[in-house]
């Protein structure tokens, strides 16, 4: 047995960019912030954020898209996916991203940190041949990916 899942409660890094493969899938990439508090031993508040890259597929991406912007709160469930792609320069570069599977928005419709009754969910199981990520290289205009 195996599992792969990743679970995150963050903020957007910046508002989700929306693409379409050549075969016309649309996709959404962006970034996630994740931050863990605690106290140091000299008893100061200590913080560490973990940037996540982010990938949605089909409907959901347009979704979110329409939706979310840089700061908003997001609950993301997906599985975490490894690719390769070759940069500009044709240097090989590696990326883990995680890949959503369902999502929900936390907090009001404005984007505030607050937490309220006003969230909403969308789950969608992406088509058997739909790959797990932006295409590692090639035409279309995704040769800015990823991020």
């Amino acid at each position: 047995m195996s599992v792969n899942k990743a679970i995150l409660i963050g903020r957007l890094g910046k508002d989700p960019e929306l693409k379409y493969t050549q075969s016309g899938k649309a996709f959404a990439t962006f970034s996630l912030a994740t931050s863990e508090n605690w106290k140091g031993q000299d008893g100061q508040k200590q913080e560490s954020t973990t940037w996540h890259n982010i990938v949605a597929w089909g409907r959901q991406a347009e979704v979110m898209k329409e939706y979310l912007v840089k700061g908003k709160q997001v609950y993301i469930e997906g599985r975490i996916a490894n690719r390769s792609y070759d940069d500009k320069e044709g240097n090989k570069k590696y990326i883990s991203e995680v890949v959503v599977q369902s999502f929900q928005f936390i907090g009001d419709r404005g984007g505030s940190s607050s937490s309220s009754d006003d969230s909403s969910s969308y789950s969608q199981s992406p088509p058997a041949d739909m790959p797990s990520g932006p295409p590692a290289s090639g035409g279309g205009g995704d040769d800015d990916l990823p991020f």
